[in-house]
């Protein structure tokens, strides 16, 4: 049975402070779930809400031919319920309160949506976190043979590590790699980098990158900041910087940054094997969350849109 007191709100009809109050006390919040960060990167968003924001679920919509359907937002890892107390109940009482005028669901919840083992979800996704609780000598003997060869590498030929460069250095070099990029919209560029600005305002974000001798930027990425966790959130690689060991020393130097912090990183990825297998290299940890995909369309749209 549903529960009475939870709500399908549109975006101007949510409380934002209430909302935000509710992801940042949350276990399982994450940065992604923050009124401002959906503004930004998935505008027109709606809600599910319980209560007086007791707990909460983001609804990122989009309409295509007259029909409403929720998407995954660029740069968007997971969403799902959010708040305290959750219970693998009422995360399935807010999956069937979602309005049957969405006729296409596609979407990835959070880890903290997970209640058994094996998890009761059918698709899975891998991210990777590593914990910065340690000292870094005792965070790098965990290394694997291969990532400490690419740090010594860079560092033997001269490579520099800093954290002044600009959003707009790492999009540069993210988009000479289209193959990896290419689910990114010039839309999408330009809202993270409003985004950027105003979490590095406030201190929770920051670009940092890798130059050669030459002064060419070989490794880029940017990290976001929120619920003790940093997010490994955007990355720009150059095909030059494969041969130097320049992302590994990008990462490395962050770990050395912050270690002894307890801060988490999060890598937010690693469903490939390449990318499982170099985060692991770092000592990083599997961390399991679900995707939900629900297709309500008519036959014929089924048809139509190549979705089953």
């Amino acid at each position: 049975m549903l529960q009475s007191n939870l709500q399908y709100l549109h975006r101007n009809q949510v409380d934002a402070v209430k909302w935000d109050q509710c992801i940042d006390k949350a276990p399982n919040g994450l940065i992604y779930a923050f009124s401002f960060y959906l503004d930004h990167m998935a505008p027109g968003w709606s809600a599910l809400v319980l209560g007086d924001y007791e707990a909460v679920m983001p609804l990122p919509l989009r309409q295509k031919w007259g029909v409403q359907y929720i998407y995954k937002p660029a740069l968007v890892a997971s969403l799902g319920v959010f708040g305290q107390s959750l219970t693998k109940e009422l995360v399935k009482q807010f999956i069937q309160a979602i309005p049957p005028a969405i006729k296409l669901i596609d979407t990835c919840l959070n880890a903290g949506n997970i209640f058994q083992n094996p998890p009761e979800f059918h698709q899975l996704h891998n991210n990777f976190i590593l914990s910065l609780q340690a000292p870094y000598e005792q965070l790098y003997s965990g290394y694997r043979d291969n990532i400490k060869r690419n740090i010594k590498r860079a560092q033997k030929l001269n490579n520099r590590y800093t954290t002044e460069i600009g959003v707009e250095e790492v999009i540069r070099l993210a988009q000479m790699q289209p193959d990896r990029s290419s689910h990114v919209t010039a839309t999408d560029y330009a809202n993270f980098t409003r985004l950027y600005q105003l979490l590095q305002a406030q201190k929770k974000a920051v670009a940092c990158g890798v130059y050669t001798p030459a002064n060419e930027l070989v490794a880029s990425c940017v990290y976001f900041f929120s619920h003790n966790r940093a997010y490994y959130i955007f990355v720009g690689n150059h095909p030059n910087g494969r041969t130097q060991g320049a992302s590994h020393f990008l990462i490395d130097r962050f770990i050395h940054e912050h270690a002894g912090t307890g801060l988490l990183l999060d890598f937010e990825g690693g469903d490939f094997h390449n990318l499982a297998f170099f985060y692991s290299s770092f000592g990083a940890q599997p961390e399991i969350y679900p995707a939900l995909y629900v297709n309500r369309l008519s036959w014929w749209m089924k048809l139509l849109s190549g979705k089953e």
